[in-house]
C-alpha cells in the first residue's frame, strides 16, 4: 500500500500478521471449493470468515510490557540513587567522627600533665621491743667483781661486793695470774690459782654455767670460788682466812 508521503511505509508487525491471516483464509476457501467439486457458490466462499487480528489488543499488550520494563528500570535507578545517597551520608558521617576524634586527641595532648601523686610511705612493721642493752663491765678488778656478782645473783648464790674484794686482796692482791707453789696443794700437784686461789678440782666442781672453763679467767675464778664458799660457809662474806 502506497502512502501519501514519498516512498512506502513499512508495515508494522500487527499489519503483517493481519495480511498473512487474510491470505490464509482465502487459500482455505479455494481448497474447500476444489474438494467440493467446484460447486461452492461465491456466497459460500464469503461465508468463511478469516481470523481477525486485533491490532488494538496487540498494541496494548506490547505497551503494558514496555511500561513494566520502564517501571522496573525506574525502580532500579531509584534504588541505586538511594544507595549512593546513603553511602555518601555514611562516608560523610565517618569523616566527621574521625575529625572529631583527631581534634579531641590534639586537645588532650595539649593539656598539662598532672603531677604524679606522691607514693604513700609503706607502713612500718610494728617495732619489736628493744632488747635490753648488754651491760658493759670494765676490764679491771672492779668490773670483774661486778660481773661475777650479776651472774651469782641470777643463779641465787649469795655474795657481796665488799666480801669478794676483801678476800681477793688477801689471797692474790688483785693479781689474776697469782699462783701458790709452796703450800700443801702445790706439794700435791694442784696449786691454788687466780684471784681467789682456787685449785683445779674445786674450780671444775663449782663452775657456774655462763662463765669460762678457764681457771685463769678473772670472772670465772671469782664466780666458782664464791659458789664453793656459799656451799661450805654460807657466803664468801663469811670467809676471813684460808678456806
Amino acid at each position: 500500500m502506497r502512502s501519501t508521503h514519498s516512498g512506502y511505509t513499512r508495515l508494522s508487525k500487527v499489519h503483517k500478521f493481519s495480511a498473512a491471516g487474510l491470505t490464509a483464509a482465502a487459500a482455505a476457501t479455494v481448497v474447500f471449493a476444489a474438494v467440493s467439486g467446484g460447486t461452492a457458490s461465491a456466497a459460500d466462499a464469503h461465508a468463511v470468515k478469516p481470523v481477525a487480528w486485533s491490532a488494538g489488543s496487540f498494541g496494548e499488550t506490547q505497551q503494558d510490557e514496555l511500561s513494566t520494563y520502564a517501571d522496573a528500570a525506574a525502580a532500579k535507578a531509584k534504588a541505586e540513587a538511594a544507595a549512593k545517597v546513603k553511602a555518601a551520608a555514611k562516608a560523610e558521617a565517618d569523616a566527621k567522627a574521625k575529625a572529631d576524634q583527631e581534634r579531641a586527641s590534639r586537645s588532650e595532648a595539649r593539656k598539662p600533665m598532672k603531677p604524679a601523686a606522691a607514693a604513700k610511705p609503706a607502713a612500718k612493721p610494728a617495732a619489736k621491743p628493744a632488747a635490753p642493752a648488754k651491760k658493759v663491765y670494765a676490764d679491771n678488778l672492779d668490773g670483774w667483781i661486778r660481773q661475777s656478782l650479776d651472774i651469782l645473783h641470777a643463779k641465787g648464790v649469795p655474795a657481796s661486793y665488799e666480801g669478794i674484794k676483801r678476800n681477793v686482796m688477801r689471797e692474790s692482791t688483785g693479781n689474776p695470774r697469782a699462783i701458790n707453789d709452796w703450800d700443801v696443794n702445790a706439794v700435791n700437784g694442784v696449786p691454788s690459782k687466780g684471784l681467789l686461789q682456787i685449785i683445779d678440782p674445786t674450780f671444775k666442781a663449782y663452775h657456774v654455767e655462763g662463765t669460762s672453763w678457764d681457771i685463769w679467767d678473772p670472772v670465772a675464778n671469782i664466780t666458782a670460788s664464791c659458789n664453793y664458799a656459799a656451799d661450805k660457809y654460807g657466803s664468801m662474806d663469811n670467809v676471813n682466812s684460808a678456806y
